[in-house]
């Protein structure tokens, strides 16, 4: 029965993989293969283990209290998540990202290189790879007028939030995973990985500033601020500064990362209610009146919330917790630490890995294969590992998925020209953190 569940777990996998090709959203496969999964268990009377006693085989005999307990494991991410991605959309609502953009006066490409380098280096780091490269580009679109001009700097774009995203507990969703599972602290994680990742960064970037895509300087064309919200600078500062703040929470009253998101959501969203001069009510669902929901800054923020991602995040969890369950990760592990002893060599595969598939259910699987305590240098490297290793193809990370859709960037041209700095980006990085980790350990 357990090749069954491999077998489903892995037609799932490819599914996800193979979106572009399949034209199905990959949502869909993780989804149904959660179910699926949870079916075989219940049906056919599996022997499930709770997750944190699985090395003493103590069975448990209600499949309803395992699953209940990864729900909840699973929730505390989902929910983290849309507390996140709302406070970043209530900044949207008032162009409060546009505010970066008065800032960027300078006409030439390789200073502007570095900037947007260092913006999403970053910017990542605080609201996540995803959406800085999301808001990046955006500004990109109006000082870069050229297509061609600008897809060189949005392929570094992608280097850059992917590798600011690594060293953040809420950079990129793989490290928060790891965050919010207790294999890491904040402390230790940026300690192991900010200069791996500042290594992964600078590197390309230096190297790409000698490429000819960046000599000369931009067109002065039309530079038209008019889109700018009187109050976008302030909702800015005030929700970058609360989700910052959220580790901080954390750190002090010892609850999960969660709460501290939802109480940073609330501050966010009563000034935005404020400024938008609409009443103060984030739950209602009072439909009376269309004219009163439109001005609410939080209903319109949360209408825009990537459900998708979120459900994605849910089946794809839970169909990792489900081969958790039946012990096969373990198992797997074991073989995987006998065939290739060197556990470097395996994380740095890991990278590979992510290029490839989504790094997500990586991760998610690696939390089940490894049982290191929590901030043992194997999380911190399956941290940088993940989140820079899908730099090296342009559909191996979010951050790449998004720029290639709002760019139309041919997937053969950034193998061709981009995948090789992210490459050398990656390795030097790996390098780095396993020079670093002897120094430190």
């Amino acid at each position: 029965m357990e090749i069954i569940v491999i077998s489903i777990f892995i037609l799932g996998y490819l599914a996800i993989t193979l979106e572009h090709n399949l034209k199905i959203d990959k949502l869909i496969p993780a989804l149904g293969m959660m179910a699926l999964l949870w079916a075989i268990i219940s049906l056919c009377h599996l022997t499930v283990y709770d997750v944190n006693i699985v090395k003493k085989n103590l069975e448990i005999s209600h499949i309803d209290e395992v699953l209940l307990h990864h729900l909840g494991k699973t929730s505390e991410i989902i929910i983290f998540l849309l507390g996140a991605m709302t406070i970043v959309e209530i900044i949207d609502y008032f162009n409060g990202f546009f505010t970066i953009k008065s800032y960027i006066k300078t006409k030439n490409k390789i200073n502007l290189l570095w900037i947007f380098s260092c913006l999403a280096f970053i910017l990542s780091a605080i609201i996540d790879n995803l959406t800085a490269t999301i808001v990046l580009i955006t500004i990109l679109q109006k000082i870069v007028h050229d297509k061609n001009t600008r897809i060189w700097f949005a392929g570094l774009i992608i280097i850059a939030a992917n590798a600011g995203g690594a060293w953040s507990p809420i950079g990129d969703v793989t490290t928060t995973m790891l965050w919010i599972g207790n294999k890491v602290t904040t402390k230790s994680l940026i300690g192991y990985v900010l200069i791996p990742s500042l290594v992964c960064l600078i590197i390309p970037v230096f190297i790409a500033s000698f490429m000819k895509p960046f000599k000369g300087y931009i067109n002065d064309e039309d530079n038209n601020d008019s889109t700018l919200h009187p109050k976008g600078a302030v909702m800015l500062y005030l929700g970058l500064s609360a989700i910052i703040l959220v580790p901080v929470f954390k750190t002090l009253t010892h609850l999960p990362p969660y709460v501290g998101m939802m109480l940073s959501l609330a501050f966010v969203a009563t000034f935005a209610e404020i400024f938008s001069n609409a009443k103060i009510n984030i739950s209602s669902v009072d439909l009376e009146s269309d004219l009163n929901s439109s001005h609410s800054a939080v209903h319109s923020s949360l209408s825009k919330i990537e459900l998708p991602s979120i459900l994605f995040f849910l089946g794809i969890l839970l169909s990792v917790a489900a081969l958790e369950s039946l012990g096969i990760l373990f198992k797997f592990a074991e073989q995987l630490n006998t065939l290739i002893p060197n556990t470097d060599l395996v994380v740095i595969l890991f990278g590979f890995g992510s290029a490839i598939i989504d790094n997500v259910p990586l991760v998610a699987a690696s939390m089940g294969m490894f049982s290191e305590t929590i901030d043992h240098p194997l999380w911190h490297f399956i941290a940088f590992s993940a989140g820079t290793g899908g730099s090296m193809l342009i559909i191996g990370s979010a951050a790449g998925v998004v720029a290639m859709g709002m760019e139309k960037i041919d997937f053969f041209w950034y193998l061709k020209n981009i995948s090789w700095l992210a490459l050398i980006g990656f390795l030097s990085g790996s390098v780095t953190f396993i020079l670093l980790r002897i120094f430190i350990v």
